[in-house]
């Protein structure tokens, strides 16, 4: 029973930090799923004819997300970290078969999907690859002095041509999410401070690279400095985003009652935060924030008190992973960043990012449950003294 979601009776011995990080992904999810439906109902009714068409499919992949996120709870960290080099393999295979003509599905001028069959989902590798990729690089920058420096280059490849290929489909927004949360598990592991420091210019010069060679993206950044001057064209979205943000007040217009998610593009994905700023207003924009805050501040915490490197690592990307993200998708929204492709996690509709949210949150969980157990450090000077004894 404690694989099924709400019938796990071991809740009740786990840390005060796990249970209270359980919860706090539980309301994150009801909170979100309530937002979905209003946000989707419309679109979905003139789309398909069904209003629950989108919210009947996130409650799906919320079912299969919840059952991965009680198997990553009750799993010990080590064991996901010896698999996890399997499955980035696999994601990144699939990551780069988006980039197969053909294979790859196109939607705005990005290839990031790849199509299972016709009327199949579609899955979005770039956000399958989170989790596993958050997993090997706290299992690499945890035992970085222990390892190999074959071991060590063979990893850093693989990430870069994880980033490569996200950036190629393109995605500079996920790519950069995932180069910084990397960059920062990386300077928490202890790695010398000239290579992070010429890491960081390296991927400052990436991205400077990316926007002057795509216009779009170009287009996007200088929109997002005055939306209005061209409110029907580059900045429609932003204008639509702040106006909704803008008519909820104090209080908002009350659930359901969005006037925005009408005109507002991809109001049930990336705008979503608009949506509900419409309905709940200031009050529940703010405690919207301080839930996140809360979901933070106890991410962080479970990572400073983990003895384990390793674990204190996923800790600690996992918190920036799920936080970072919502503040970044709410910052695009309110106009604080340029326009990028992120979406809300648990509030976003997606069924691949659904299933990385929860496996991030799993794994996070699972390390407040681990967080006591210290590093088990192999006594080499004594080995060495007995074979001289010898």
């Amino acid at each position: 029973m404690q694989f099924i979601p709400f019938f796990d009776q071991t809740v009740v011995r786990w840390a005060i930090e796990a249970r209270a990080l359980r919860w706090l992904v539980l309301l994150w999810l009801f909170v979100g799923l309530a937002v979905l439906f209003s946000a989707s109902y419309p679109i979905s009714a003139i789309e398909r004819g069904d209003g629950f068409h989108y919210f009947k499919q996130q409650l799906i992949w919320a079912s299969v997300g919840l059952v991965l996120f009680q198997v990553a709870i009750n799993f010990p960290i080590r064991l996901f970290t010896k698999i996890s080099a399997v499955l980035v393999v696999v994601c990144l295979g699939l990551l780069l078969a988006t980039h197969i003509p053909g294979v790859g599905e196109t939607r705005n001028e990005a290839t990031r999907w790849l199509s299972l069959g016709a009327g199949a989902p579609l899955i979005q590798p770039s956000e399958l690859i989170k989790p596993f990729l958050l997993l090997r690089a706290a299992h690499l920058f945890g035992k970085w002095y222990d390892l190999s420096g074959m071991n060590r280059l063979c990893w850093l490849l693989i990430f870069g041509m994880t980033l490569v290929g996200i950036l190629l489909q393109p995605s500079l927004s996920v790519t950069a999410q995932c180069g910084i949360t990397l960059w920062l598990m990386a300077f928490a592991g202890g790695l010398p401070l000239w290579q992070m420091l010429s890491t960081a210019l390296g991927g400052i010069a990436v991205a400077v690279m990316s926007l002057s060679v795509r216009e779009y993206q170009r287009l996007r950044v200088l929109s997002f400095l005055d939306p209005w001057a061209d409110q029907a064209g580059n900045g429609y979205q932003l204008t639509q985003s702040l106006m909704a943000i803008g008519s909820g007040h104090v209080w908002g217009t009350g659930f359901g009652l969005s006037q925005q998610k009408l005109f507002l593009p991809v109001q049930y994905t990336d705008f979503i935060f608009a949506i509900f700023a419409e309905e709940f207003g200031l009050v529940g924009a703010v405690l919207l924030v301080l839930m996140l805050v809360a979901f933070g501040g106890v991410g962080f915490w479970v990572a400073w008190q983990c003895k384990d490197p390793v674990i204190r690592l996923v800790a600690l990307g996992g918190t920036i992973m799920l936080v970072g993200q919502a503040f970044l998708n709410i910052g695009v929204a309110t106009g604080a960043l340029p326009t990028t492709g992120l979406p809300f996690p648990f509030f976003s509709y997606g069924g691949s990012s659904m299933i990385a949210s929860f496996l991030i949150a799993g794994l996070l969980v699972r390390s407040a449950r681990e967080m006591a157990i210290a590093e088990v450090i192999p006594l080499r000077s004594n080995s060495r003294r007995a074979k001289r004894a010898k």
